[in-house]
Protein backbone atom coordinates (compact mmCIF):
# COMPACT_ATOMS: atom_id res chain seq x y z
CA UNK A 1 0.00 0.00 0.00
CA UNK A 2 1.92 3.50 -0.95
CA UNK A 3 1.97 5.83 1.43
CA UNK A 4 -0.50 8.75 0.14
CA UNK A 5 -3.11 5.49 0.19
CA UNK A 6 -1.85 4.65 4.20
CA UNK A 7 -2.22 7.88 5.30
CA UNK A 8 -5.89 8.16 4.05
CA UNK A 9 -6.31 4.75 6.05
CA UNK A 10 -4.38 6.43 9.12
CA UNK A 11 -6.48 10.27 9.73
CA UNK A 12 -6.65 10.79 13.29
CA UNK A 13 -9.71 11.57 14.56
CA UNK A 14 -11.22 15.48 14.61
CA UNK A 15 -11.11 17.58 17.62
CA UNK A 16 -13.51 19.46 18.42
CA UNK A 17 -11.37 22.57 18.29
CA UNK A 18 -10.57 21.76 14.71
CA UNK A 19 -14.22 21.34 13.77
CA UNK A 20 -15.68 24.18 14.80
CA UNK A 21 -12.54 26.54 13.59
CA UNK A 22 -13.61 25.38 10.16
CA UNK A 23 -17.34 26.47 11.21
CA UNK A 24 -16.12 30.39 11.40
CA UNK A 25 -15.37 29.79 14.57
CA UNK A 26 -18.82 29.61 16.01
CA UNK A 27 -19.54 28.74 20.03
CA UNK A 28 -20.08 25.16 20.29
CA UNK A 29 -23.56 24.12 22.37
CA UNK A 30 -22.17 24.27 25.77
CA UNK A 31 -23.86 25.22 29.05
CA UNK A 32 -21.27 25.59 31.60
CA UNK A 33 -23.52 26.49 35.07
CA UNK A 34 -24.56 23.33 34.22
CA UNK A 35 -21.58 21.42 34.08
CA UNK A 36 -20.77 23.28 37.31
CA UNK A 37 -23.48 22.52 39.15
CA UNK A 38 -23.25 18.31 37.48
CA UNK A 39 -20.25 18.81 39.41
CA UNK A 40 -21.16 20.43 42.67
CA UNK A 41 -24.03 17.84 43.03
CA UNK A 42 -21.54 15.03 43.01
CA UNK A 43 -19.17 16.79 45.75
CA UNK A 44 -22.52 17.25 47.48
CA UNK A 45 -24.47 13.99 47.57
CA UNK A 46 -23.11 10.18 47.65
CA UNK A 47 -26.23 9.10 46.06
CA UNK A 48 -25.86 11.40 43.30
CA UNK A 49 -22.63 10.04 42.50
CA UNK A 50 -24.22 6.53 42.50
CA UNK A 51 -27.32 7.16 40.48
CA UNK A 52 -25.34 9.20 37.77
CA UNK A 53 -21.80 8.19 37.56
CA UNK A 54 -22.07 5.00 34.70
CA UNK A 55 -23.64 7.53 32.67
CA UNK A 56 -21.13 10.71 32.83
CA UNK A 57 -17.87 10.33 30.50
CA UNK A 58 -15.38 13.39 30.76
CA UNK A 59 -15.89 14.43 27.54
CA UNK A 60 -19.60 15.19 28.04
CA UNK A 61 -17.89 18.43 30.15
CA UNK A 62 -16.56 21.23 27.57
CA UNK A 63 -14.77 22.81 29.50
CA UNK A 64 -11.68 21.26 29.83
CA UNK A 65 -10.67 22.10 33.85
CA UNK A 66 -14.60 20.67 34.88
CA UNK A 67 -13.38 17.65 32.49
CA UNK A 68 -10.40 17.34 35.26
CA UNK A 69 -12.67 17.65 38.21
CA UNK A 70 -14.74 14.46 36.93
CA UNK A 71 -11.97 12.65 36.71
CA UNK A 72 -10.79 12.92 39.92
CA UNK A 73 -14.49 12.07 40.97
CA UNK A 74 -14.20 8.74 38.63
CA UNK A 75 -10.97 7.96 40.07
CA UNK A 76 -12.28 8.34 43.51
CA UNK A 77 -14.97 6.51 43.19
CA UNK A 78 -13.23 3.51 41.58
CA UNK A 79 -10.92 3.32 44.16
CA UNK A 80 -14.00 3.50 46.86
CA UNK A 81 -12.99 6.48 48.56
CA UNK A 82 -15.26 9.18 49.97
CA UNK A 83 -15.93 11.83 47.69
CA UNK A 84 -16.24 15.76 48.77
CA UNK A 85 -14.43 18.94 48.42
CA UNK A 86 -11.53 17.65 50.08
CA UNK A 87 -11.12 14.25 48.90
CA UNK A 88 -11.50 16.02 45.41
CA UNK A 89 -8.98 18.82 46.08
CA UNK A 90 -6.02 15.92 47.42
CA UNK A 91 -6.58 13.86 44.33
CA UNK A 92 -6.34 17.28 42.04
CA UNK A 93 -2.65 18.00 43.98
CA UNK A 94 -1.33 14.24 43.66
CA UNK A 95 -2.09 14.46 39.78
CA UNK A 96 -0.59 17.67 39.63
CA UNK A 97 -3.82 19.26 37.90
CA UNK A 98 -4.79 21.44 41.00
CA UNK A 99 -3.56 24.55 39.74
CA UNK A 100 -4.73 23.81 36.64
CA UNK A 101 -8.67 23.60 37.21
CA UNK A 102 -8.73 27.18 39.23
CA UNK A 103 -7.37 25.65 42.56
CA UNK A 104 -9.08 25.20 45.92
CA UNK A 105 -11.40 28.40 44.83
CA UNK A 106 -12.79 26.56 42.05
CA UNK A 107 -13.69 23.32 43.98
CA UNK A 108 -15.41 25.25 47.11
CA UNK A 109 -17.50 27.39 44.90
CA UNK A 110 -18.87 24.25 42.66
CA UNK A 111 -21.10 23.62 45.85
CA UNK A 112 -22.27 27.33 46.21
CA UNK A 113 -23.90 26.60 42.75
CA UNK A 114 -26.18 24.01 44.04
CA UNK A 115 -28.37 23.75 47.01
CA UNK A 116 -29.56 20.13 46.98
CA UNK A 117 -28.68 17.24 44.15
CA UNK A 118 -32.52 16.64 43.44
CA UNK A 119 -32.53 17.41 40.01
CA UNK A 120 -29.02 16.02 39.14
CA UNK A 121 -30.48 13.61 36.96
CA UNK A 122 -31.97 16.30 34.75
CA UNK A 123 -28.59 18.20 35.05
CA UNK A 124 -26.83 14.85 33.45
CA UNK A 125 -29.49 14.69 30.77
CA UNK A 126 -28.63 18.66 29.55
CA UNK A 127 -25.64 17.90 29.92
CA UNK A 128 -25.49 14.79 27.14
CA UNK A 129 -27.47 16.53 24.57
CA UNK A 130 -25.28 19.53 24.59
CA UNK A 131 -22.48 16.88 23.94
CA UNK A 132 -24.37 15.17 21.21
CA UNK A 133 -24.71 18.29 19.54
CA UNK A 134 -21.13 18.90 19.61
CA UNK A 135 -20.70 15.52 18.16
CA UNK A 136 -22.98 15.86 15.50
CA UNK A 137 -21.17 19.10 14.16
CA UNK A 138 -17.46 17.36 14.90
CA UNK A 139 -18.86 14.55 12.47
CA UNK A 140 -20.44 16.27 9.71
CA UNK A 141 -17.58 18.80 9.45
CA UNK A 142 -15.27 15.89 9.16
CA UNK A 143 -17.51 13.96 6.83
CA UNK A 144 -17.24 17.67 4.66
CA UNK A 145 -14.01 17.58 5.03
CA UNK A 146 -13.27 14.17 3.59
CA UNK A 147 -16.02 14.18 0.96
CA UNK A 148 -13.86 17.99 -0.44
CA UNK A 149 -10.91 15.14 -0.50
CA UNK A 150 -10.55 13.80 -4.50
CA UNK A 151 -8.17 10.42 -3.10
CA UNK A 152 -11.64 9.45 -0.55
CA UNK A 153 -13.53 6.37 -1.38
CA UNK A 154 -16.96 7.73 -1.67
CA UNK A 155 -18.47 4.37 -0.46
CA UNK A 156 -16.03 3.88 2.32
CA UNK A 157 -16.83 7.55 3.51
CA UNK A 158 -20.61 6.39 3.26
CA UNK A 159 -20.06 3.58 5.48
CA UNK A 160 -17.76 5.55 7.66
CA UNK A 161 -20.35 7.97 7.85
CA UNK A 162 -22.99 5.72 9.08
CA UNK A 163 -21.02 4.12 11.59
CA UNK A 164 -19.76 7.13 13.21
CA UNK A 165 -23.24 8.90 13.49
CA UNK A 166 -24.43 5.07 14.95
CA UNK A 167 -21.37 5.08 16.99
CA UNK A 168 -23.11 8.30 18.61
CA UNK A 169 -26.29 7.16 19.64
CA UNK A 170 -25.18 3.42 20.86
CA UNK A 171 -22.34 5.00 22.91
CA UNK A 172 -24.80 7.82 24.77
CA UNK A 173 -28.27 5.37 25.15
CA UNK A 174 -26.81 2.15 25.89
CA UNK A 175 -29.59 0.33 27.49
CA UNK A 176 -29.15 -0.96 30.95
CA UNK A 177 -28.03 -4.19 32.76
CA UNK A 178 -31.43 -6.19 33.33
CA UNK A 179 -31.72 -7.91 36.49
CA UNK A 180 -32.50 -11.85 36.75
CA UNK A 181 -35.82 -10.98 38.43
CA UNK A 182 -36.92 -9.26 35.06
CA UNK A 183 -34.91 -11.45 32.86
CA UNK A 184 -36.75 -14.85 34.15
CA UNK A 185 -40.33 -13.01 33.74
CA UNK A 186 -39.60 -12.09 30.54
CA UNK A 187 -37.94 -15.44 29.62
CA UNK A 188 -40.83 -17.58 31.09
CA UNK A 189 -43.41 -15.39 29.16
CA UNK A 190 -41.70 -16.35 26.07
CA UNK A 191 -41.84 -19.78 26.70
CA UNK A 192 -45.62 -19.82 27.49
CA UNK A 193 -46.74 -17.39 25.04
CA UNK A 194 -44.90 -20.31 22.49
CA UNK A 195 -46.77 -23.29 24.40
CA UNK A 196 -50.05 -21.00 23.65
CA UNK A 197 -49.83 -20.09 20.05
CA UNK A 198 -49.04 -21.65 16.93
CA UNK A 199 -46.10 -20.93 16.36
CA UNK A 200 -43.26 -23.61 17.66
CA UNK A 201 -40.24 -21.88 16.95
CA UNK A 202 -38.81 -19.33 18.71
CA UNK A 203 -36.78 -17.80 15.63
CA UNK A 204 -37.82 -16.97 12.17
CA UNK A 205 -38.70 -19.92 10.57
CA UNK A 206 -37.42 -21.36 7.00
CA UNK A 207 -40.84 -22.93 6.00
CA UNK A 208 -38.68 -26.15 6.08
CA UNK A 209 -40.70 -28.42 9.10
CA UNK A 210 -37.72 -30.52 10.20
CA UNK A 211 -34.99 -27.67 10.24
CA UNK A 212 -37.13 -25.54 12.12
CA UNK A 213 -37.66 -28.33 14.63
CA UNK A 214 -34.00 -28.50 14.84
CA UNK A 215 -32.40 -25.41 15.27
CA UNK A 216 -35.30 -23.31 16.64
CA UNK A 217 -35.81 -20.74 13.53
CA UNK A 218 -33.35 -18.68 12.81
CA UNK A 219 -32.61 -16.13 15.90
CA UNK A 220 -31.80 -12.07 15.97
CA UNK A 221 -28.60 -11.31 15.81
CA UNK A 222 -27.41 -14.83 13.99
CA UNK A 223 -24.76 -15.23 11.59
CA UNK A 224 -25.11 -18.36 9.47
CA UNK A 225 -23.47 -20.30 6.98
CA UNK A 226 -24.76 -22.21 4.70
CA UNK A 227 -22.11 -24.15 2.18
CA UNK A 228 -21.81 -26.70 -0.29
CA UNK A 229 -20.00 -27.96 -3.12
CA UNK A 230 -21.14 -26.34 -6.94
CA UNK A 231 -24.44 -27.84 -8.22
CA UNK A 232 -25.44 -28.78 -4.67
CA UNK A 233 -28.19 -26.22 -4.75
CA UNK A 234 -26.75 -23.38 -2.13
CA UNK A 235 -28.72 -20.65 -4.32
CA UNK A 236 -31.85 -22.93 -4.78
CA UNK A 237 -32.05 -23.61 -1.00
CA UNK A 238 -31.44 -20.15 0.21
CA UNK A 239 -33.80 -18.65 -2.27
CA UNK A 240 -36.15 -21.31 -1.11
CA UNK A 241 -36.19 -20.28 2.33
CA UNK A 242 -36.08 -16.49 1.19
CA UNK A 243 -39.34 -17.03 -0.12
CA UNK A 244 -40.85 -18.80 2.18
CA UNK A 245 -40.33 -16.38 4.87
CA UNK A 246 -41.71 -13.63 2.36
CA UNK A 247 -44.72 -15.27 0.52
CA UNK A 248 -45.56 -17.82 3.55
CA UNK A 249 -44.94 -15.42 6.62
CA UNK A 250 -45.06 -12.31 5.00
CA UNK A 251 -41.73 -11.09 6.63
CA UNK A 252 -39.69 -8.69 4.39
CA UNK A 253 -36.41 -10.19 3.69
CA UNK A 254 -33.24 -9.01 1.36
CA UNK A 255 -31.16 -11.41 -0.90
CA UNK A 256 -28.32 -10.22 -2.42
CA UNK A 257 -26.66 -12.10 -5.28
CA UNK A 258 -23.49 -11.49 -6.36
CA UNK A 259 -23.42 -14.44 -9.10
CA UNK A 260 -26.44 -14.65 -10.43
CA UNK A 261 -28.64 -12.00 -11.96
CA UNK A 262 -31.73 -10.76 -10.50
CA UNK A 263 -34.28 -12.25 -13.54
CA UNK A 264 -32.09 -15.55 -13.56
CA UNK A 265 -33.03 -15.76 -9.75
CA UNK A 266 -36.52 -14.90 -10.83
CA UNK A 267 -37.16 -17.57 -13.82
CA UNK A 268 -35.51 -20.07 -11.14
CA UNK A 269 -38.54 -19.28 -8.70
CA UNK A 270 -41.34 -19.31 -11.40
CA UNK A 271 -39.64 -22.55 -12.67
CA UNK A 272 -40.01 -24.01 -8.50
CA UNK A 273 -43.37 -22.14 -8.11
CA UNK A 274 -44.79 -23.75 -11.26
CA UNK A 275 -43.01 -26.82 -12.03
CA UNK A 276 -42.16 -25.72 -15.23
CA UNK A 277 -38.69 -26.41 -16.38
CA UNK A 278 -36.58 -23.65 -16.90
CA UNK A 279 -35.91 -24.19 -20.40
CA UNK A 280 -39.59 -23.96 -21.17
CA UNK A 281 -39.82 -20.78 -19.96
CA UNK A 282 -36.57 -19.39 -22.50
CA UNK A 283 -38.75 -20.57 -25.23
CA UNK A 284 -40.90 -18.25 -27.11
CA UNK A 285 -43.26 -21.64 -27.93
CA UNK A 286 -42.71 -24.15 -25.96
CA UNK A 287 -45.16 -23.36 -22.92
CA UNK A 288 -48.94 -24.21 -23.23
CA UNK A 289 -52.12 -21.78 -22.59
CA UNK A 290 -52.92 -24.12 -19.20
CA UNK A 291 -48.96 -23.69 -18.56
CA UNK A 292 -49.04 -19.43 -19.22
CA UNK A 293 -52.32 -19.47 -16.86
CA UNK A 294 -50.64 -21.68 -14.10
CA UNK A 295 -47.59 -19.44 -14.08
CA UNK A 296 -50.18 -16.23 -13.72
CA UNK A 297 -51.95 -17.90 -10.92
CA UNK A 298 -49.07 -19.59 -8.92
CA UNK A 299 -46.54 -16.48 -9.06
CA UNK A 300 -49.08 -14.08 -7.88
CA UNK A 301 -47.85 -14.13 -4.39
CA UNK A 302 -44.69 -13.62 -5.20
CA UNK A 303 -45.51 -10.42 -6.81
CA UNK A 304 -46.77 -9.49 -3.34
CA UNK A 305 -44.48 -10.31 -1.08
CA UNK A 306 -41.40 -8.35 0.34
CA UNK A 307 -38.75 -10.31 -0.68
CA UNK A 308 -35.91 -7.84 -2.55
CA UNK A 309 -33.38 -8.28 -4.72
CA UNK A 310 -30.22 -6.97 -5.26
CA UNK A 311 -27.47 -8.29 -8.18
CA UNK A 312 -24.78 -5.83 -8.20
CA UNK A 313 -21.98 -7.85 -8.61
CA UNK A 314 -19.24 -5.97 -7.31
CA UNK A 315 -20.47 -5.56 -3.50
CA UNK A 316 -18.39 -4.39 -0.69
CA UNK A 317 -18.33 -5.22 2.77
CA UNK A 318 -18.98 -1.45 3.19
CA UNK A 319 -21.68 -0.92 0.80
CA UNK A 320 -23.61 -4.35 1.95
CA UNK A 321 -23.43 -2.54 5.02
CA UNK A 322 -24.96 0.38 3.83
CA UNK A 323 -27.71 -0.88 2.09
CA UNK A 324 -28.85 -2.91 4.36
CA UNK A 325 -29.06 -0.32 7.19
CA UNK A 326 -31.09 1.50 4.41
CA UNK A 327 -33.70 -1.54 3.76
CA UNK A 328 -34.26 -1.96 7.67
CA UNK A 329 -35.02 1.51 7.85
CA UNK A 330 -37.81 1.50 4.59
CA UNK A 331 -38.54 -1.88 4.78
CA UNK A 332 -37.92 -3.36 8.17
CA UNK A 333 -36.09 -6.18 6.71
CA UNK A 334 -36.20 -9.30 9.06
CA UNK A 335 -33.50 -11.60 7.50
CA UNK A 336 -30.50 -11.29 4.81
CA UNK A 337 -28.92 -13.73 2.44
CA UNK A 338 -25.99 -13.39 0.83
CA UNK A 339 -25.05 -15.44 -2.30
CA UNK A 340 -22.25 -15.69 -2.24
CA UNK A 341 -19.50 -15.24 0.55
CA UNK A 342 -16.38 -15.33 -1.74
CA UNK A 343 -17.46 -13.35 -4.39
CA UNK A 344 -17.28 -10.31 -1.86
CA UNK A 345 -14.59 -7.53 -1.13
CA UNK A 346 -13.35 -6.01 1.59
CA UNK A 347 -13.29 -2.83 -0.09
CA UNK A 348 -9.65 -0.47 -0.18
CA UNK A 349 -8.70 -1.07 2.90
CA UNK A 350 -8.19 -5.03 2.68
CA UNK A 351 -7.32 -4.53 -0.93
CA UNK A 352 -3.52 -5.76 0.03
CA UNK A 353 -4.44 -7.85 2.52
CA UNK A 354 -4.37 -12.18 1.70
CA UNK A 355 -7.51 -13.70 0.40
CA UNK A 356 -8.03 -15.60 3.86
CA UNK A 357 -7.26 -12.55 5.94
CA UNK A 358 -10.22 -10.38 3.70
CA UNK A 359 -12.60 -13.42 4.08
CA UNK A 360 -12.31 -12.99 8.34
CA UNK A 361 -12.68 -9.46 8.02
CA UNK A 362 -15.96 -9.50 6.31
CA UNK A 363 -17.25 -12.55 8.27
CA UNK A 364 -16.40 -10.67 11.12
CA UNK A 365 -17.91 -7.26 9.51
CA UNK A 366 -21.27 -9.71 9.15
CA UNK A 367 -21.28 -10.86 12.75
CA UNK A 368 -21.51 -7.56 13.78
CA UNK A 369 -23.88 -6.20 11.50
CA UNK A 370 -26.57 -8.90 12.40
CA UNK A 371 -25.96 -7.72 15.85
CA UNK A 372 -26.31 -3.88 15.08
CA UNK A 373 -29.84 -4.56 13.04
CA UNK A 374 -31.16 -7.56 15.21
CA UNK A 375 -31.63 -9.99 12.16
CA UNK A 376 -30.24 -13.32 11.32
CA UNK A 377 -27.99 -12.94 8.28
CA UNK A 378 -26.94 -16.00 6.23
CA UNK A 379 -23.91 -16.32 3.87
CA UNK A 380 -23.33 -18.77 1.14
CA UNK A 381 -20.13 -20.38 1.34
CA UNK A 382 -18.23 -22.55 -1.29
CA UNK A 383 -16.50 -25.86 0.07
CA UNK A 384 -12.88 -26.80 -0.85
CA UNK A 385 -11.98 -29.93 -3.37
CA UNK A 386 -11.38 -32.32 -0.36
CA UNK A 387 -14.94 -33.24 -0.06
CA UNK A 388 -14.31 -34.80 -3.62
CA UNK A 389 -11.13 -36.66 -3.04
CA UNK A 390 -12.90 -38.15 0.39
CA UNK A 391 -14.09 -41.63 0.09
CA UNK A 392 -17.06 -43.20 1.95
CA UNK A 393 -20.44 -40.58 2.05
CA UNK A 394 -19.27 -37.68 1.05
CA UNK A 395 -20.63 -35.65 3.71
CA UNK A 396 -18.82 -32.10 4.25
CA UNK A 397 -17.31 -31.47 7.43
CA UNK A 398 -16.38 -28.12 9.24
CA UNK A 399 -12.74 -28.23 7.83
CA UNK A 400 -13.76 -28.05 4.28
CA UNK A 401 -14.75 -24.75 4.19
CA UNK A 402 -13.08 -22.50 2.12
CA UNK A 403 -10.92 -20.08 4.70
CA UNK A 404 -12.47 -22.10 7.33
CA UNK A 405 -10.47 -20.63 9.96
CA UNK A 406 -12.23 -16.96 10.58
CA UNK A 407 -15.98 -18.47 9.29
CA UNK A 408 -15.99 -21.19 11.07
CA UNK A 409 -15.44 -18.99 14.65
CA UNK A 410 -17.73 -16.33 13.70
CA UNK A 411 -20.80 -18.23 12.30
CA UNK A 412 -23.15 -19.26 14.93
CA UNK A 413 -24.76 -21.80 12.80
CA UNK A 414 -22.97 -23.85 10.01
CA UNK A 415 -25.14 -26.13 7.46
CA UNK A 416 -23.97 -28.00 5.17
CA UNK A 417 -26.39 -29.35 2.36
CA UNK A 418 -25.67 -32.83 0.63
CA UNK A 419 -27.16 -35.00 -1.51
CA UNK A 420 -25.77 -38.67 -1.92
CA UNK A 421 -27.53 -39.17 -5.32
CA UNK A 422 -25.31 -36.67 -6.47
CA UNK A 423 -21.87 -39.18 -6.17
CA UNK A 424 -23.93 -42.15 -7.27
CA UNK A 425 -24.85 -42.79 -3.58
CA UNK A 426 -28.32 -45.18 -4.22
CA UNK A 427 -29.22 -45.50 -0.80
CA UNK A 428 -28.15 -44.77 2.96
CA UNK A 429 -29.50 -45.86 6.15
CA UNK A 430 -32.93 -44.11 5.68
CA UNK A 431 -33.36 -45.63 2.65
CA UNK A 432 -33.47 -44.38 -1.02
CA UNK A 433 -31.14 -41.33 -1.59
CA UNK A 434 -32.82 -40.53 -5.17
CA UNK A 435 -34.80 -37.05 -4.65
CA UNK A 436 -33.37 -36.81 -1.47
CA UNK A 437 -31.12 -33.61 0.19
CA UNK A 438 -29.60 -33.22 3.75
CA UNK A 439 -29.04 -30.19 5.44
CA UNK A 440 -26.65 -30.89 8.16
CA UNK A 441 -25.79 -28.38 10.55
CA UNK A 442 -22.19 -29.03 11.72
CA UNK A 443 -22.40 -26.50 14.15
CA UNK A 444 -25.16 -24.97 15.92
CA UNK A 445 -23.84 -22.60 18.92
CA UNK A 446 -27.41 -22.60 20.80
CA UNK A 447 -28.25 -26.20 19.73
CA UNK A 448 -27.65 -29.61 19.27
CA UNK A 449 -26.55 -31.01 16.01
CA UNK A 450 -28.67 -32.09 13.71
CA UNK A 451 -29.28 -33.59 10.14
CA UNK A 452 -32.59 -32.89 8.45
CA UNK A 453 -34.14 -34.70 5.25
CA UNK A 454 -35.77 -32.91 2.44
CA UNK A 455 -36.82 -33.68 -1.29
CA UNK A 456 -34.92 -32.50 -3.79
CA UNK A 457 -36.48 -32.00 -7.67
CA UNK A 458 -33.44 -31.47 -9.74
CA UNK A 459 -35.89 -30.40 -13.02
CA UNK A 460 -37.04 -27.16 -10.75
CA UNK A 461 -34.24 -26.80 -8.85
CA UNK A 462 -36.67 -27.23 -6.33
CA UNK A 463 -36.51 -28.02 -1.99
CA UNK A 464 -39.72 -29.00 -0.10
CA UNK A 465 -40.86 -31.00 3.11
CA UNK A 466 -41.41 -34.57 2.55
CA UNK A 467 -43.45 -37.30 4.74
CA UNK A 468 -40.21 -39.04 5.70
CA UNK A 469 -38.44 -37.42 8.50
CA UNK A 470 -35.30 -38.43 11.18
CA UNK A 471 -37.19 -38.56 14.63
CA UNK A 472 -39.70 -35.70 14.21
CA UNK A 473 -42.97 -35.70 16.50
CA UNK A 474 -46.13 -35.17 16.12
CA UNK A 475 -46.14 -32.73 19.09
CA UNK A 476 -43.41 -30.75 17.50
CA UNK A 477 -45.01 -29.80 14.15
CA UNK A 478 -45.81 -26.77 13.24
CA UNK A 479 -50.07 -25.37 13.78
CA UNK A 480 -50.43 -25.55 9.93
CA UNK A 481 -49.26 -29.50 9.80
CA UNK A 482 -51.12 -32.14 10.65
CA UNK A 483 -49.94 -35.59 11.15
CA UNK A 484 -51.21 -39.03 10.61
CA UNK A 485 -49.59 -41.06 13.25
CA UNK A 486 -51.41 -44.77 11.31
CA UNK A 487 -49.71 -43.80 8.17
CA UNK A 488 -46.60 -41.68 9.25
CA UNK A 489 -47.48 -38.85 7.00
CA UNK A 490 -47.08 -34.75 7.87
CA UNK A 491 -49.30 -32.60 5.80
CA UNK A 492 -48.40 -28.68 5.97
CA UNK A 493 -50.30 -26.42 4.00
CA UNK A 494 -48.26 -24.13 1.90
CA UNK A 495 -48.43 -22.73 -1.23
CA UNK A 496 -44.65 -23.27 -2.19
CA UNK A 497 -45.97 -27.26 -1.92
CA UNK A 498 -49.25 -27.18 -3.10
CA UNK A 499 -48.86 -28.47 -6.07
CA UNK A 500 -46.67 -31.77 -5.11
CA UNK A 501 -49.39 -34.09 -4.47
CA UNK A 502 -48.68 -35.55 -7.11
CA UNK A 503 -45.23 -35.23 -8.56
CA UNK A 504 -45.07 -34.32 -12.39
CA UNK A 505 -42.37 -36.72 -12.37
CA UNK A 506 -42.34 -39.42 -9.90
CA UNK A 507 -39.51 -41.58 -10.64
CA UNK A 508 -37.83 -39.10 -9.18
CA UNK A 509 -38.30 -39.55 -5.68
CA UNK A 510 -38.60 -42.45 -3.09
CA UNK A 511 -41.55 -42.97 -0.92
CA UNK A 512 -44.62 -41.48 -1.97
CA UNK A 513 -45.85 -38.24 -1.31
CA UNK A 514 -44.60 -34.63 -0.49
CA UNK A 515 -45.97 -32.08 1.84
CA UNK A 516 -49.68 -30.35 0.48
Amino acid sequence: MDTQQTNRFQKKRMSFEQAFSLNNNQVPPQIVEVEESVLGALLLDQDAVTNTIDTIKPEYFYKLDNQEIFNAILILFREGSPIDVISVTEKLKKLGKLDEVGGTYKIATLTSRVTSAAHVEYYVRLLTEKYIQRELIRVSTETLKEAYDETTDVVELLDKTESRFLDINEQNFNSDSHNMQSLLFDSIKEIETLQNSDIKTTGLETGFVELDRNVGGFQKGTLIILAARPAMGKTAFAMSMARNMAVDFHKPVAFFSLEMTASELMMRLISSETEIQGDKLKRGDALSMEELERIKEKTRGLGESPLYIDDNPGLSIFELRAKCRRMKQKYDIQMVFIDYLQLMSGGEAKRNDNREQEISFISRQLKGLSKELGIPILAMSQLSREVEKRGGSKEPVLSDLRESGAIEQDADIVMFIHRPEYYNIVDDEYGSTQGIAYINVAKNRSGALSKSRLGFMSNYVKFYNINQTLGIASSILPANASFDEANGVVTLSSSMNSSLNTPQEPTDFDNGNAFE
